[in-house]
């Protein structure tokens, strides 16, 4: 299989159809159509179902399309190096967080980052965490910034901000009466679980476990900015990171400490295979900068 043959059996994979893969890679049905069938009989196994004029990928088109997603990181990130050289970017970053830090202090700091250097370019984007370290490690983007980090190996990282858990309500909640909330006041009200598996729903349930307390929920959602906007609409309470309701001000929430206490982790992490430009490392200074605030703000 050449990269052609693999993009041409990607395309198919997530279109489901031969048409909508032709447009998105720009050519015709026939030709898409007669690539697939010369891929499969180059193979020797089938790679589609069809049914109803579609194709639904086998588990043996699934397994190489996995096993190509580094294959095409790897090209994305050499396109962006070429588009870079091509329009001789000798000032650009680029930068990737998940939501908690991409709507909080990501965007803080470049307004800091940007006022100092209007003619500078940035490339920014939000991804899920797993998305984040890949970028990252690929070369996709400079920096990552992701919380709850673990330990990955072939990348750096840098704790800058690290806090408890908050319980996020509507102002006139009854909860909002007491100074801390524990698993045991959430039992016989509506609660916003974050989802299981990932980093900060792990959090929220081990402490519960900790204080042998039922994990029960009305809703569960995997972001903390979800969270925060559906409590605030009087959905329930829910326990997140401590920088969504403090960011969001379009969140009309009270705030109070969680307990036990769930330490949570703003790290940024880098590749150690390539040095640092000098733009990504001025941008870590004013989140350094913004950081900082925060801790003095929270304590």
């Amino acid at each position: 299989m050449n990269l052609r043959q693999i993009e041409l059996l990607r395309a198919v994979v997530r279109c489901e159809t031969t048409v909508r893969a032709a447009q998105e890679l720009g050519l015709s049905q026939p030709a898409v159509s007669n690539g697939i069938k010369h891929l499969e009989a180059q193979l020797g196994f089938p790679l589609f179902e069809r049914v109803n004029n579609r194709l639904f990928a086998t588990e043996e088109a699934r397994a190489l399309y996995r096993d190509s997603d580094p294959l095409f990181a790897m090209q994305a990130a050499f396109a962006t190096r070429v588009t870079d050289l091509k329009e001789n970017r000798a000032g650009h970053v680029r930068l990737i967080a998940t939501p908690p830090l991409g709507y909080s202090v990501v965007p803080a700091a470049l307004q800091l980052f940007l006022a100092k250097r209007p003619n500078m370019k940035v490339f920014f984007d939000i991804r899920r965490f797993e998305n984040v370290i890949d970028a990252v490690d690929s070369g996709t983007a400079e920096l990552g910034f992701v919380l709850g980090l673990g330990d990955h190996r072939g990348l750096n990282s840098e704790v800058f901000f690290s806090e408890n858990m908050v319980c996020a309500m509507r102002p006139d909640h009854p909860l909002a009466e007491k100074p801390v909330i524990t698993p045991a006041d959430l039992r016989s009200v509506p609660f916003i679980a974050l989802e299981r598996g990932t980093k900060m729903g792990t959090l929220v349930r081990q402490a519960f476990d900790k204080m042998a307390e039922t994990y029960e929920f009305s809703v569960e959602v995997r972001y903390c900015n979800t969270a925060c906007m559906l409590a605030e609409a009087g959905v329930g309470i829910a326990v997140v990171d401590p920088l969504s309701p403090l960011f969001a001000g379009r969140f009309k929430l009270a705030t109070r400490p969680f307990e036990p206490a769930s330490r949570v982790a703003a790290s940024v992490v880098r590749s150690d295979k390539r040095p640092l430009s000098r733009a990504a490392e001025a941008f870590l200074r004013e989140v350094r900068q913004v950081a900082s605030g925060l801790a003095e703000k929270l304590s």
